[in-house]
C-alpha cells in the first residue's frame, strides 16, 4: 500500500490531469476524469491535451479548465505553460508515455503520479526520479504472448487505478463524450438513423487486408443493408477516390474530413460501426453504438483485451495471415454487422 493510500482521502484543491496522445486513449480516460471529479467535487480540475484531441473534452462536465498544447510546441514551452497554472496539489499523467510523465513530474505539484509498463525500464526509472508515486502495468506484448493465462487489464481500468492511487474512492466506469447540439443536428440531417458506418483508416488498406478486400466488403455491406456510411480523412482520401469509381452502389454516403465531434455524431447514428483497431472503436462505444473491430494478428491477445470496445455489444475479429484469403474475414464481418445491427434495432425498439 502506498503512502497516498494509507491516509484519509487527501483534500486536493487543484488537480492537473495530463493526456496528450490519441483520441481513443483520451476517450478511455474519461471514466478516470469523471472519477477524479466525483472523488474531489470541490477541487479545481484542469486537463492538458493536444490540439487534435481537444474536442473529446470540449464539453466535459468534469473539468473546470482545459489547456491545449499547440502542435509542435517544445517540451520547454509546454512546461512553461503548465507552470503558469499556479500552485498544484496533484498532477496525474494519464498516459504511460515519456512526454506526459515529464509534464506531470515537472509541474511543481505536491503529489505527482502516473503509470508505466512493467518492462519499460527507462520509463520506470524516470518515474522513480520525478514522480512521487506510480502504478506498474503488466500490459506488455511480450508478457501477454509468453503467458497466455495472464490477464490483461483494459485501458479503462489501468487509468482508473490512478484515481485509487491518489486516494479517490468514488469511481465511475462510464465513457464520457459530449457532442454539441450543432454536431448532433448535422449528423441527423445528413445520415439516416440505423446506418452501418465504416471508418476507413489506413489499416484497412495494409498488405494484410488491402484495397480490393475493402472494396468487396463495402460492396457487400451496401447489398445487405439499407444505408452505409464511409468516413475518411486525408490519409485515405486517394483510396476513397478509387473505391467510389469501382463501387456501383447508390446507398453509400461518403463523408470526408469531418470535425471530430461531427464524426462522433455520425457514428452515433449507426446501428453498428465496422472498424479496424483505431480510435473509432472507442468513439463509437462512447456513443453507445455496437462495434465490430478487426485487430491486427500481431499482439492480438494484448490489443483485443486492452482496447476492446467498452461496455457495448461487440464482436472481436482478427486479420488473416499476410497472403491468406481474406474471404473468411469478410464473411465474419458481414455476419457481425447483421447480428449487432439486429441487436441494436431490438434494443432501440424495447
Amino acid at each position: 500500500m502506498t503512502a497516498l493510500q494509507e491516509r484519509a482521502v487527501p483534500e486536493y484543491k487543484r488537480i492537473l490531469l495530463i493526456r496528450t496522445d490519441r483520441v481513443g486513449d483520451l476517450v478511455l480516460s474519461t471514466p478516470a476524469i469523471a472519477s477524479f471529479r466525483r472523488s474531489w467535487p470541490r477541487a479545481h480540475i484542469t486537463a492538458v491535451v493536444s490540439e487534435y484531441t481537444e474536442p473529446v473534452l470540449r464539453h466535459s462536465p468534469d473539468l473546470d479548465d482545459l489547456q491545449v498544447l499547440p502542435k509542435q510546441q517544445s517540451r520547454a514551452s509546454s512546461l512553461k505553460q503548465i507552470g503558469g497554472l499556479g500552485k498544484l496539489d496533484l498532477a496525474v499523467a494519464l498516459a504511460p508515455r515519456t512526454e506526459d510523465l515529464y509534464l506531470a513530474g515537472f509541474s511543481g505539484a505536491t503529489h505527482r503520479i502516473g503509470y508505466v509498463y512493467k518492462r519499460r525500464y527507462l520509463s520506470r526509472g524516470l518515474a522513480q526520479l520525478i514522480l512521487t508515486d506510480f502504478c506498474v502495468s503488466t500490459a506488455d506484448p511480450g508478457l501477454a504472448d509468453r503467458y497466455p493465462n495472464q490477464p490483461v487489464l483494459h485501458e479503462v481500468h489501468q487509468v482508473l487505478a490512478l484515481v485509487t492511487l491518489a486516494g479517490g474512492r468514488h469511481l465511475s466506469e462510464e465513457l464520457v463524450l459530449r457532442v454539441g447540439d450543432d454536431d448532433r443536428a448535422y449528423a441527423r440531417s445528413i445520415v439516416p438513423a440505423g446506418v452501418v458506418v465504416v471508418p476507413l483508416a489506413p489499416r484497412w488498406l495494409a498488405a494484410n487486408f488491402g484495397a480490393e478486400p475493402t472494396r468487396e466488403l463495402i460492396t457487400q455491406l451496401a447489398r445487405e443493408h439499407k444505408d452505409v456510411v464511409v468516413t475518411y480523412g486525408d490519409d485515405t482520401a486517394p483510396a476513397v477516390t478509387a473505391l467510389r469509381e469501382t463501387i456501383p452502389a447508390t446507398n453509400i454516403i461518403w463523408l470526408g474530413n469531418l470535425p471530430l465531434l461531427r464524426w462522433a455524431s455520425v457514428l452515433g447514428q449507426a446501428s453498428v460501426v465496422i472498424t479496424v483497431d483505431t480510435g473509432a472503436t472507442h468513439v463509437a462505444a462512447a456513443m453507445q453504438v455496437p462495434v465490430a473491430v478487426i485487430f491486427e494478428r500481431e499482439y492480438y491477445k494484448l490489443c483485443s483485451h486492452e482496447w476492446s470496445p467498452w461496455r457495448v455489444p461487440h464482436v472481436l475479429l482478427c486479420k488473416p495471415p499476410q497472403g491468406a484469403d481474406p474471404a473468411p474475414l469478410i464473411a465474419d464481418v458481414l455476419a457481425a454487422a447483421a447480428t449487432l445491427g439486429e441487436d441494436s434495432t431490438a434494443a432501440a425498439i424495447s
